[in-house]
């Protein structure tokens, strides 16, 4: 059991990449917060899921670009659980188009679900596992934010800047035992890429190297790699999961 009796925080877990580390994270021993802001039932699925497995769950609402919120809700899992051991920042959206028709609300909107969250979310807990000289956190970016995609640049930017608090916060954690490391997804079968064209689905597959779309389960299998302990001496780094994508 890799995260034996750990207390993890997954934002956005009701569905995709956060629904299956949730999950994985579950069937790994810890104890599991699953965040979401709109999708409930999405969410109750995902507890439902893990206590069946005989795992420990726990939904919990939060807008996790709101500073407030989030407080909140590391207030009540300190209430239930006493600590948060790992985190792992996944909230994230998309509001696509080209950079001369962006609308300000549609930048503002990535920027603060997919980089102020990662801020809000750190924050709120790093002192929690500085004090316990114990913590694993684990950013979710994407090769977007590694080589740029456009009619992304929201989201780019939101993604190259996660990359970039993970350096950072890395450095000043690490003499308190806290790792931090990013996982940058590629092409992953989830309800955000679903809805993209045929033609836009096999121009990604025909430039990934071992010649499939990748799964919220090849992600969340590194996630929970990271959280263990056996990712001790990982620290300020970007994995890449993307069958070769952006090598």
């Amino acid at each position: 059991m890799l995260l034996d009796g750990k207390v993890i925080l997954v934002t956005g877990s009701s569905r995709g990449i956060g629904r299956a580390v949730a999950i994985r994270a579950a069937s790994a021993g810890a104890k599991v917060l699953v965040n979401y802001l709109s999708s409930e039932d999405a969410a109750g699925e995902v507890v439902a899921t893990i206590r069946a497995g005989g795992g420990e769950a726990f939904p919990l609402r939060a807008d996790v670009s709101d500073a407030g919120q989030v407080e909140s809700m590391v207030e009540e899992i300190v209430r239930r659980y006493g600590t948060v051991d790992i985190l792992v920042n996944n909230a994230g959206v998309t509001r696509d188009a080209l950079l001369v028709r962006m609308k300000e609300a549609d930048w503002d909107k990535v920027v603060g679900s997919n980089l102020k969250s990662v801020y809000n979310c750190t924050k709120a807990v790093c002192r929690l596992m500085m004090k316990q000289r114990w913590g694993r956190i684990i950013n979710i970016s994407s090769t977007v934010g590694l080589h740029g995609n456009a009619g992304q640049a929201n989201y780019a930017a939101s993604k190259a800047g996660i990359i970039g608090f993970t350096k950072s916060i890395a450095k000043e954690l690490a003499p308190r035992g806290i790792t931090v490391n990013a996982v940058a997804p590629g092409f992953i079968e989830t309800d955000m890429t679903a809805v993209l064209g045929e033609d836009v689905k096999a121009s990604y597959l025909s430039r990934i190297p071992l010649g499939r779309f990748g799964t919220p389960d090849d992600v969340a299998h590194v996630v929970v790699f990271l959280a263990s302990d056996g990712a001790s001496y990982i620290t300020g780094q970007t994995v890449a999961i993307d069958g070769g994508l952006a090598s």
